[in-house]
């Protein structure tokens, strides 16, 4: 049986972004082309636990103002409390039960930050993974607009996720405590490299499809159509890795690996290094995303040489190609 984690992560924003934010969690567009994970149908189940008592950014005002503290242009207003738990905590669960798991989180929020800071808090039913989403604006005891002192740095926020987990397993025993950034060596990865790594994978589908069947005697015949899909796919790869290195999802490059790339195609200068199993790699959605990034990397070795040379002919740009 997979491991089950309890989740909490925090976010700061500034002005501008605070009706963005409002848009999302509010779900005041009327679609989410950005976001395909949102499905529309089921928003109808999203359900408030904090009900907001008008616009974001109107309410972060009046408090600022009712504080009387210092504010700066560059201040942080707004903290982003999101929590969830893995997708295997929530299978088979009813409404209700997700529910009580989320009232049960924000009891926990509600004694380290003072509720009437609170903006909004609500359930998100209409995603992939149930998840709440807490914003509250950074004020501390005394009145001042704070959330470096609130959240703190990253030992407080191992001390936050410590005691986030001591909260939830006396209710749900069967979460364990994941790693913390500082134990694993980099910072969470964010939402966004799962979804593009979402879009990689339907790009690899569609390239798959094409290859299939292919053969010396009719590659050149489907060269140009697969040429058009790889002028998005290879430089969506590269994007991929180095988002990948940037969140040290390790990665690690051969000499043996770069002599037989040189050697098999001169005119190819960079190769997609294999990735490495690690520390890193320990949470499930961390392995999830290195097994679809590898499976994107076998795509590319799965074109035949008179493709790939077509390719950069037409280009006039060196492809990439992954050795193994």
């Amino acid at each position: 049986m997979k491991a089950q984690y309890g989740i909490l992560r925090f976010k700061k924003y500034k002005g501008p972004a605070i009706s963005p934010i409002e848009a999302h969690n509010e779900r005041t567009k009327e679609q989410y082309a950005s976001n395909p994970d949102i499905d529309t149908i089921r928003s109808r189940y999203n359900l408030h636990l904090v009900q907001p008592q008008g616009r974001y950014r109107e309410e972060v005002d009046r408090m600022i103002a009712a504080a009387h503290c210092r504010v700066r242009k560059d201040s942080v207003r707004v903290v982003e409390a999101l929590v969830t738990a893995s997708p295997e905590f929530f299978k088979d669960k009813s409404r209700s039960e997700i529910k009580a798991y989320f009232e049960y989180a924000l009891k926990f929020l509600e004694g380290r930050q003072r509720p009437d800071t609170f903006l909004s808090a609500v359930i998100h039913m209409d995603e992939k993974t149930p998840h709440l989403h807490l914003c509250f604006v950074p004020l501390t005891p005394d009145g001042r607009l704070s959330a470096k002192e609130i959240i703190g740095n990253r030992k407080s926020l191992v001390k936050w996720q410590d005691e986030f987990w001591q909260h939830m397993v006396k209710q749900y025993p069967e979460l364990e405590r994941g790693e913390s950034a500082s134990q694993t060596g980099r910072e969470h990865i964010p939402p966004r490299i799962f979804k593009e790594m979402t879009q990689l994978t339907k790009q690899k589908e569609q390239l798959d499809a094409l290859l299939v069947g292919i053969t010396p005697f009719n590659g050149k015949s489907r060269a140009a159509e697969i040429s058009k899909v790889l002028d998005s796919y290879i430089p969506a790869v590269s994007k991929m890795r180095t988002e990948l290195n940037r969140y040290q999802v390790a990665f690690t490059e051969t000499a043996a690996e770069n002599r037989q790339l040189k050697k098999k195609n001169k005119t190819l200068s960079a190769s997609l290094d294999k990735a490495t199993e690690g520390s890193v790699l320990k949470r499930l959605e961390d392995a999830k995303l290195r097994q679809d990034y590898e499976a994107a990397l076998k795509t590319l070795d799965s074109i035949p040489p008179e493709v790939i040379r077509f390719y950069e002919n037409r280009t006039q740009e060196p492809a990439m190609r992954h050795e193994v």
